[in-house]
């Protein structure tokens, strides 16, 4: 069995770039220690803790759209709905390895299992 590192993820509005390309697929590896240990060295974080998720998720996001490089500046420029949505995304996939949500058909009580790197987009 081989462990899952990478997932795939769609943004729920996309990354719009500096010519206007719109951006929403992407790619999100797992983090490693030192992934979330490097950035408590940041200026910019020690300043403003809350500059940790924007870090952790430049460092952790392999692929977006087209962009060469994902870097704290897109980041930086997300909407708040795709923040978040990479926010949770990370933690989904730190801590269940998995983007699956087990649920229950309120109507059958029929029990299965949402992947959520696929609700982003539309």
């Amino acid at each position: 069995m081989t462990l899952q590192t990478e997932f795939e993820f769609i943004l729920p509005r996309g990354y719009v770039d500096a010519k206007g390309n719109l951006h929403k697929q992407g790619r999100m590896r797992m983090a490693t220690a030192m992934d979330e240990i490097a950035p408590l060295r940041d200026l910019r974080v020690k300043g403003n803790q809350a500059y940790l998720a924007i870090i952790l998720l430049a460092q952790v996001i392999t692929k977006l759209g087209s962009l060469s490089e994902v870097h704290t500046g897109v980041i930086e420029k997300l909407f708040s709905a795709d923040f978040a949505y990479l926010q949770d995304f990370y933690r989904r996939i730190n801590e269940d390895g998995t983007t699956g949500v087990p649920t229950t058909c309120p109507e059958c009580s029929h029990k299965f299992e949402v992947d959520l790197s696929r609700l982003g987009g539309s």
